[in-house]
């Protein structure tokens, strides 16, 4: 089965979620990566399966990896599974989601 998931892709992915929503993506971290006193998330990865993240806590570095729920097929996949992260983690802090929700590149 082949990826959408390229190397130029994932940078891509990698990129924007790291530049435009790190703020998200510690809220996700926070809540589904069980790493509440998490203070910073950056993404290192992103595949069919899942999203990886490297969290700061206490001074110190936790890999965080996350699964989707099903196998990506499609790069615009990730986008709405991303949100769907958003939203959930968003509902388990008690956090109004923003009116835009994250997007992939």
């Amino acid at each position: 089965m082949s990826t959408p998931f390229t190397p130029s892709v994932v940078e891509a992915i990698k990129r924007h979620m790291n530049d435009d929503h790190a703020a998200d993506s510690l809220l996700i971290c926070r809540a589904l990566g069980r790493q509440p006193e998490a203070t910073s998330a950056v993404t290192t990865g992103v595949d069919a399966e899942g999203i990886d993240f490297l969290v700061t806590v206490h001074g110190e570095e936790v890999p965080v990896r996350l699964l989707w729920g099903e196998t990506l097929t499609e790069r615009a996949q990730a986008r709405t599974a991303v949100v769907r992260l958003y939203r959930e983690s968003c509902a388990m802090l008690g956090v109004e989601p923003r009116g835009e929700a994250p997007r992939h590149a």
